[in-house]
């Protein structure tokens, strides 16, 4: 199993979440993070007195993959659908998954 973390423009998200959707992707954690990625315009910075640098509102998206093949494709989704047209639009993580546990009632 393999982990997904991709950070995303927050005006890319809808259009990402919908494409994986129609491939049959559930289960995706959808998190608004202040980064430091490229702002596409002035209107998507603001400045951070915390980490005293311009900062933008993007997407964190989280999603768990039981295979390779499965992998692939949303990755391929995720890098057709976050485009913005400009360089380093967001950026793609994968992780091997040791273990999945689920949490039982009991």
């Amino acid at each position: 199993m393999k982990e997904i973390k991709a950070y995303i423009h927050r005006n890319r998200i809808a259009d990402v979440v919908r494409a994986l959707g129609q491939a049959g992707y559930r289960n995706l954690s959808i998190i608004d993070v202040k980064g430091m990625l490229r702002a596409l315009d002035a209107r998507e910075q603001e400045y951070s007195i915390e980490v005293g640098e311009k900062v933008i509102t993007e997407v964190k998206l989280e999603l768990v993959c039981e295979d390779e093949n499965r992998t692939a494709e949303a990755v391929r989704i995720i890098r057709e659908h976050a485009r913005t047209g400009r360089p380093e639009a967001g950026w793609i993580y994968i992780s091997q998954i040791q273990s999945a546990l689920p949490i039982d009632g009991g």
